[in-house]
């Protein structure tokens, strides 16, 4: 037999999307004949699977070890080499919530592959050398990222360390309640403020976009707001304001108005960008996500109401700028 005293990282769902967690190798038939049978119980009585849990209720399987240690499949654990490495993180700030991270260009956002190493390995690296998260406790609530900046986009990202904050955080983003705002470098003189609208369509194979004036099949609406912060010398320092959020947004539409952003090579001037990387070794396009506004908010992220927060610009991106005669 085996006891589940549920958290507050475990309230608020179903008993059954628990079990489906903490059993994940079992099938859902198996689970609900457990809960028909009484052999899975809820606070000492039957349970159907559709109960909503509470911090502090009490989850029983009358099942053997052998049984309960197949169906839970492999541990839920870090790498070896990992462990202990969240000093990598640079913490902007941090409650018992949420955590918001200036993240540097290079590093993944959330892993594309098994090897990969992201903000959410650090992110959890960093939770178990502190002692705020277990590995037991990784059975059913991992923490991770509510938002994802390109490997090679540094700046500002928002992760949930509870269930409460990542439930919360993803609403705000998914809301656009959330003000997201970011410094670039870009091509060319820019003297007015604009809000551009359009289409962004996506390539899978070559994970590339094209920008639309038209709406086409495959493509979605994109809306990107820019305003001038200071011009230089064949430069000019801009403050972004993400409206949507699609892949490769903020540096496919700058480039379709005919100012890219220094060092993209997906979507900049090639020769301009070789010109900067002789020059300063830059690989990877000056674009920062450099500030995060919350609305007015109650509930578990009440104390974040009305803040704002900004991450520091990398220190290349600073020297570039001041050379320039933006910063």
């Amino acid at each position: 037999m085996q006891q589940i005293i549920i958290n507050a990282n475990e309230a608020g769902q179903r008993l059954d999307k628990l079990l489906a967690k903490y059993l994940r190798e079992a099938p859902k038939s198996f689970l609900y004949k457990m809960l028909r049978k009484k052999n899975i119980t809820l606070n000492g009585k039957k349970a159907s699977g559709n109960e909503k849990l509470n911090p502090g209720d009490e989850v029983k399987l009358f099942l053997s070890d052998e049984t309960i240690e197949k169906f839970s499949g492999s541990p839920v654990k870090m790498p070896v080499e990992h462990k202990g490495k969240g000093e990598k993180l640079d913490i902007i700030y941090e409650d018992s919530n949420i955590l918001l991270i200036n993240k540097p260009a290079g590093m993944l956002s959330q892993k594309a592959a098994d090897t990969d190493v992201s903000v959410v390995e650090h992110l959890i690296s960093y939770l178990l050398s502190s002692g705020q998260l277990t590995e037991a406790q990784m059975r059913t609530f991992k923490p991770s990222v509510c938002n994802r900046l390109d490997r090679n986009t540094s700046g500002m990202i928002a992760a949930g360390k509870s269930l409460a904050g990542l439930q919360e955080l993803s609403r705000l983003f998914k809301d656009r309640t959330l003000g997201k705002y970011y410094l670039c470098l870009t091509q060319g003189q820019v003297k007015e403020s604009s809000r551009i609208c359009g289409f962004l369509k996506k390539d899978e194979k070559t994970n590339q976009v094209c920008i639309l004036k038209t709406e086409e099949p495959g493509s979605v609406p994109i809306e990107t707001e820019y305003r001038p912060q200071k011009i230089g010398d064949g430069v000019t320092l801009i403050e972004v304001h993400l409206i949507t959020g699609k892949t490769h947004q903020i540096r496919a539409h700058l480039a379709s108005v005919g100012h890219p952003i220094v060092g993209d090579h997906k979507y900049g001037d090639k020769r301009v960008n070789a010109r900067y990387r002789e020059a300063y070794g830059l690989k990877h396009q000056l674009l920062h996500a450099y500030r995060l506004v919350f609305p007015s908010l109650d509930g578990a992220l009440s104390n974040l109401s009305n803040k704002e927060f900004t991450a520091a610009l990398p220190q290349e991106f600073q020297k570039i700028a001041r050379d320039k005669g933006v910063l």
